[in-house]
């Protein structure tokens, strides 16, 4: 196999055409046959299991021939609600090469919006994890009207009776594909918004969305054959399987972790001799403070392989960036920014050649076109905030059976995606805000994003947030909720004196010490904290 351990995606884009993801994984399983495809490392039950990708290709093939036999016709539902696993992925392909649509659930949704979730995508069947067993039985009743088959996936000793046993399902089912008729502009799987400011909507995406994060994610990061793809983030998240895209379409192996301890995370990367990593910002900022506290040392880690540290799903505070350097200053850097409704991330990125840009988010991505426009879609002049819209092979096709919410989003075949962005006279977009997070002070639109920005440069911080407070004189005023450094004190007046650096009106008029909370994929829940400060004083020190 040694003739293919440098192939890239231009190597693939020269000798085929478009491919679903199921094909490009029964290629994979030709080519590198007997090679090891994943790798699932549990470090808190010292666990580590792998599968071959003939291995992981014959799973899918399994579980595709049993969901058809079990009366299932194809673009039907299956909802898809599991942690982080080594099975993760074969059953998703599995799903998909039945002709069958993959509805992954956060699996932090309540019973009552996996209940929601089911009932929009009429699903017939739930494959799921023991995590989820309460909360299924909860609402089972009301499931019971469209769901007639539960699987289980995880130690029979805990399979709730109603359910049957996925090992079991799949058992002595054929290991080649079936005759399916899927083209690529068919429906493929349905990805749930976060649903933090109401109930989640559903994007929909065909198969012509997933090949090109396949390939927009290999062009923008180069992986080839030999690199390792630590995967950390959810499965059920776009962001984090996008960025595993880019080593699946080049047969390139990846490790499942399950935690995010640094030191976990610096073992996986040392004894798996991982060499792409794609961390949240807060997980790059533990690993720092593990660093710079001794807790872990650098000395116990083989880490010279690791080429590339890309990160995404919120803003990152260029103070981090540079940390980072000072410590890793060999390795490739890189920001990504994309929606669920763009099919993760790739639509605008940095670009790993830009690092002197470090703060913006960057540039279109491989395809992608951009806009930054007024509320009547009017291109806004360079400098100015705006929102930022997208046209690229990764828009959704809807949000589905919404048609209000799709024609709100989606005008002319641009993405609305209501972030505020700027652009710069080089080119490069900055983004400003979420359009619903801007804070209105006085008549004067102030972004949360740039007062975090600042704010991540104090010594003593180690993680804030900004949001807007009901003023009965200014309409709103900023406040800071922040958390200090493991054993640092810090007070408001200290805060104060730190922020007069800013234009009077970006000050925080409010400071509380508290935990900064975060959703899986890194960003800050910005709703819990309205709730939990709208009422509140002041926190006058820690």
């Amino acid at each position: 196999m040694a003739c293919h351990l440098l192939r890239t995606v231009d190597d693939i884009d020269d000798e085929v055409g478009p491919m679903l993801i199921t094909e490009i994984l029964a290629r994979n399983a030709r080519m590198y046959a007997d090679e090891i495809a994943l790798i699932e490392r549990d470090p808190a039950r010292n666990h580590r299991a792998t599968i071959t990708w003939q291995g992981f290709d014959r799973q899918a093939n399994q579980l595709a021939h049993a969901l058809l036999a079990s009366g299932l016709r194809p673009k039907e539902r299956v909802i898809h609600l599991m942690t982080n696993c080594i099975e993760w992925l074969p059953i998703y392909f599995g799903i998909l090469r039945g002709g069958l649509m993959a509805v992954p659930l956060n699996f932090r949704f309540t019973a009552d919006t996996i209940q929601s979730c089911t009932r929009l995508a009429e699903a017939r069947v739930i494959i799921f994890g023991p995590e989820f067993i309460e909360r299924i039985a909860a609402v089972k009743p009301v499931l019971d009207r469209t769901v007639g088959l539960y699987l289980f996936v995880g130690p029979e000793t805990l399979r709730p009776g109603y359910a049957r046993a996925y090992s079991e399902f799949i058992k002595d089912r054929p290991d080649f594909a079936p005759e399916v008729d899927i083209n690529l502009s068919d429906d493929a799987a349905l990805y749930f918004t976060s649903g933090t400011t109401g109930t989640p909507k559903g994007a929909l995406l065909t198969h012509r969305n997933l090949e090109a994060a396949c390939i927009i994610e290999n062009h923008h990061h180069r992986q080839t054959h030999r690199d390792n793809f630590l995967c950390i983030p959810p499965l059920y998240h776009t962001g984090a399987k996008m960025h595993w895209f880019g080593n699946f379409i080049v047969g390139a192996k990846a490790v499942i972790l399950k935690g995010i301890e640094p030191r976990w995370i610096l073992e996986a990367v040392s004894e798996e001799q991982v060499t792409v990593v794609w961390l949240l910002v807060p997980w790059a900022m533990d690993i720092l403070f593990a660093i710079e506290s001794g807790d872990v040392k650098l000395k116990n880690f083989k880490l010279d392989q690791w080429r590339l540290m890309h990160i995404g799903a919120q803003p990152v505070p260029s103070s981090l960036i540079r940390e980072w350097r000072k410590i890793f200053p060999h390795h490739q850097y890189d920001t990504n920014y994309g929606l669920t409704e763009s099919t993760g991330p790739g639509c605008v990125h940095l670009g790993l050649e830009n690092m002197h840009k470090v703060g913006a988010i960057g540039v279109p991505g491989f395809d992608w076109e951009f806009r930054i426009v007024d509320d009547q879609l009017r291109n806004v002049p360079a400098g100015t905030p705006g929102e930022l819209i997208i046209k690229g092979p990764g828009v959704m096709k809807e949000y589905y059976r919404n048609p209000a919410a799709t024609a709100q989003a989606l005008r002319d075949g641009w993405l609305l995606t209501g972030d505020i962005a700027r652009q710069d006279d080089e080119g490069f977009i900055w983004l400003v805000d979420r359009k619903k997070d801007v804070i209105i002070t006085g008549g004067e639109n102030v972004y949360p994003v740039e007062i975090e920005e600042f704010m991540q440069n104090h010594p003593k911080i180690q993680d804030v947030a900004v949001i807007g407070l009901p003023s009965p004189r200014l309409g709103e005023i900023a406040s800071a909720i922040i958390k200090v450094k493991p054993g640092q004190t810090l007070t408001k007046e200290e805060i104060q004196v730190f922020c007069e650096a800013l234009p009077r009106y970006k000050r925080p008029r409010k400071i509380f010490f508290d935990d900064v909370p975060r959703n899986p994929t890194g960003k800050i829940e910005k709703p819990k904290l309205r709730e939990k400060f709208g009422g509140a004083k002041e926190s006058f020190q820690i």
